[in-house]
């Protein structure tokens, strides 16, 4: 029997778009954002770069799928900072626990969020993810000296509230009305975004 398969990567199949993703997470992980490419995981993966593009469109949309991210920073973020630095820190703790206190977004979130603490691939994403996706932008819209160094403690503080409200569910802090954790909480980051 002829094999009547064209030359080149083969189509797309029924588990296409998984393939993708795996090797986009360890692309990811290995190599970082910055350094990864479409055309890598698409090698990686045995497919054609055009058929990663079918599927996901832009790297950044890769990324977000590969990382499983329920929201697009890409969205959230200017929202948050286009007012300026006045009210940032509020903004950014109201936005955090819209997002985090949504069940549909929670549940991937924590996923997320464990993988990160229990896995160095996991934390290599997370570290790319909010570096690239969410801290980035941040510090080039407001302009801060030393602004990755603040934009991180902001990141500590947020990552370590969704720790214990949502992972680890202390109590009263897990069941505390968001108004009151943005009011407990805002100060502090409003002193890391001003300079």
């Amino acid at each position: 029997m002829v094999d009547r398969r064209p030359p080149g990567r083969r189509p797309g199949g029924p588990d296409t778009r998984g393939e993708i993703l795996a090797a986009a997470r360890a692309e990811f992980s290995a190599k970082g954002f910055d350094r990864t490419t479409v055309r890598g995981v698409a090698a990686a993966a045995g497919v054609d770069a055009a058929l990663v593009h079918h599927y996901f469109g832009a790297k950044e949309d890769l990324f977000l799928a590969a990382l499983e991210f329920p929201f697009d920073p890409r969205v959230v973020i200017p929202a948050v900072i286009g007012d300026g630095p006045d009210g940032v820190g509020e903004r950014i703790a109201t936005t955090f626990l819209e997002v985090w206190d949504d069940p549909d977004k929670r549940l991937p979130l924590l996923a997320l969020l464990r993988s990160a603490i229990s896995t160095e691939s996991g934390a290599d994403m997370m570290r790319a993810g909010i570096a690239e996706m969410v801290l980035g932008p941040i510090v080039e819209s407001l302009g801060l000296p030393d602004g990755a160094e603040r934009a991180q403690l902001v990141a500590s503080q947020l990552l370590g509230l969704a720790v214990v409200r949502y992972a680890l569910a202390f109590e009263p802090l897990a069941s505390m009305p968001a108004a009151d954790v943005v009011r407990l909480v805002a100060p502090n980051l409003q002193r890391y975004l001003t300079p």
